[in-house]
């Protein structure tokens, strides 16, 4: 019929309409195209404003994406660099360090390769005038902090990917071999060609780990693994073997330790791709809101929970889920010597004294491990009611709401107003409206629409337009989390995300936890607590326009260059004004960077180490 019609107007020699006509359909033809290429959908807002900035939703009082970029011509000029949208801009090229105004030097001394600014810092640690209470395993920066990219160790690779690394990484990625010796009869890791092997063993998990935590389901049913208790910290972990079992029961385990002679172990938990933090119960207190975790365990973890009036474990009263459990297998539990059994009279008065209650204590005889699981309360009437008010309820009037550098209370914070209210099963707790959420009118509106927006631009932009290869990613850190929205959008990928709430931003944490995620407190203008070459990709979205008015960003490319894995992605959402800076920035450091909309930055670490050296 359209055929017949075209002949008849050529018979009739109507050549302006026919030139009207097919002008009307090339048209049309580049409309479509353009529609269907572009990776934003017309609902999905990139630029709205934070949902959980303090002007709008304040935080709960509490007494305590697969379609493609634009056209791969889009360029924008830098420092009149012109970088093109194209995904295989090469590293390094246009932009040297004259013009970012640093000559890249590798950091050089005894402990360069595994460089952790804020703990290494032996300056200020030897001016220490106690050890005492694990002083000179806290955190201490260099002011101000070197500007030196730690070398890598000899015959680095690429790491074993994910679930193969669970067992299995190079040798020469983490090569400190005292565990296999020190540990070797109870097989926490073991040496095989030019491979660490993580057999599931521990000091406690003498039948594997496997095993034990099966035990611990069977004696405690109501634990329901996966579903009522989600989020776990792990105290003393050793090389997080506890907690990589569980990840298979949909338990997402926070492992800490510090940096000691137990050499490397969360280096070893990072390399294996499993959730893990330095960290030490010191004077400080842990870089976590009050009431966070479903459940605490602590296995032979070396901490004297008695010392200093029982502050250590007033500490992990603090950031235990009100209901939630500590689950302690240690040789107090079950030896009968005079020394085991003076610190299991001085736990259980302790533990009376926090009011929790023992729910479990038994001793497994295939094992021969003993275990004793304890209860925080949920309501309030157990401190009224204790014949000696020792340890006091805190004032929250002198108390430090946040938990950045605050000393260990001596105290109990007073339980929140939402002590009865336990998160919902995993994985509804996600999306339900959290707890400790503001009961404010327009809070939960405002959650909602942060879940929605995330989850639109990851699946419509982050996925699929970006040049991001996530089948590589495993170990993820969201630098500004906000309500862990961008976690949350992630969550059927087999990765994890490490959630970082910057201190002077609204403290939103206390959600995150909720929601069945993990994170924690950090300023971004010091280092972070974890070794060199642990992340497979850092995300941000707008933290430097805040962040720049405090600190330098050379000093917050230099970090982001630390903690990312060679081949490992930078992904920020910016203004164009901060894109340019870290562009120059990162193109210094002979990363290839791609820009994509004028505010999505996309930089890939390369293998490159300048040739000088300085010394730290």
């Amino acid at each position: 019929m359209a055929i017949s019609s075209v002949q008849s107007l050529l018979k009739e020699r109507k050549y302006p309409f026919i030139f009207a006509f097919f002008l009307l359909l090339i048209f049309v033809t580049l409309l479509l195209i353009s529609y269907s290429q572009s990776p934003i959908s017309t609902t999905t807002d990139l630029t709205q404003p934070d949902p959980y900035s303090s002007k709008t939703v304040p935080h709960a009082s509490s007494p305590s994406q697969n379609n493609t970029v634009p056209s791969n011509n889009d360029s924008i000029v830098i420092n009149n660099t012109a970088i093109t949208d194209t995904g295989t801009n090469g590293g390094g090229s246009g932009v040297d360090d004259d013009e970012v105004g640093v000559e890249w030097k590798v950091c050089e001394g005894s402990v360069a390769v595994d460089y952790i600014p804020c703990l290494d810092n032996n300056k200020a640690i030897n001016a220490l005038r106690s050890r005492r209470h694990m002083e000179h395993r806290e955190r201490h920066c260099p002011d101000p902090s070197p500007r030196c990219l730690v070398p890598l160790p000899d015959g680095y690779k690429i790491p074993v990917p994910w679930p193969k690394s669970r067992d299995m990484v190079w040798y020469d990625n983490v090569p400190h071999p005292k565990l296999v010796e020190y540990k070797k009869n109870q097989h926490w890791v073991v040496k095989s060609g030019d491979y660490f092997i993580f057999p599931g063993g521990g000091t406690q998990f003498k039948n594997g780990v496997t095993h034990y935590i099966e035990s611990i389901e069977k004696t405690l049913p109501i634990i329901e693994w996966g579903k009522k208790t989600r989020v776990i910290l792990d105290v003393g972990c050793g090389v997080a073997s506890f907690g990589g079992s569980l990840l298979d029961r949909d338990v997402i385990t926070m492992s800490f330790a510090p940096k000691d002679e137990h050499e490397a172990q969360i280096q070893f938990a990072l390399e294996r791709g499993i959730p893990a933090t330095l960290s030490v119960i010191g004077t400080q207190r842990l870089t976590f809101p009050d009431n966070a975790y479903d459940l605490i365990h602590c296995a032979r973890c070396r901490v004297h929970w008695d010392a200093d009036g029982g502050k250590p474990l007033m500490e992990l009263n603090r950031i235990l889920r009100p209901g939630g459990f500590f689950m302690w297998s240690a040789t107090p539990v079950y030896r009968k010597d005079e020394r085991d059994q003076n610190v299991w009279k001085s736990m259980v008065a302790l533990t009376e004294a926090l009011c929790w209650k023992v729910v479990v204590k038994t001793f497994f005889d295939s094992s021969e491990v003993g275990l004793v699981i304890y209860q925080k309360p949920v309501s309030s009437s157990c401190y009224e009611n204790r014949k000696e008010k020792n340890p006091p309820l805190c004032d929250h009037s002198s108390r430090p709401n946040s938990s950045w550098y605050a000393p260990l209370d001596g105290c109990l914070p007073p339980l929140p107003s939402y002590a009865h209210e336990w998160p919902s099963s995993w994985p509804d707790r996600l999306s339900r409206k959290p707890p400790s959420l503001s009961s404010e009118p327009d809070a939960i509106e405002a959650f909602n629409g942060d879940t929605r927006h995330w989850s639109a631009l990851v699946s419509e932009v982050y996925l699929g337009g970006l040049d991001i290869n996530w089948s590589s990613v495993r170990n993820v850190m969201d630098m500004n989390a906000g309500y862990g929205g961008f976690a949350a959008a992630l969550v059927k990928l087999p990765l994890w995300v490490m959630n970082v709430v910057p201190v002077h931003e609204t403290d939103t944490l206390s959600v995150i936890f909720d929601r069945g995620l993990i994170g924690v407190y950090h300023d971004w203008c010091e280092s972070l607590n974890t070794y060199p070459r642990t992340y497979d990709l850092l995300h941000s979205s707008f933290l430097f326009r805040n962040l720049t008015q405090r600190c330098d960003v050379i000093d917050v490319a230099v970090e982001m260059d630390r903690i990312l894995r060679p081949g490992g992605y930078l992904l920020v959402q910016d203004s164009i004004e901060i894109i340019n800076k870290l562009v120059s920035i990162l193109k210094s450091l002979h990363w290839s960077v791609n820009v994509h909309q004028e505010q999505f930055l996309v930089g890939k670490k390369d293998f490159w180490r300048p040739e000088g050296k300085t010394r730290i």
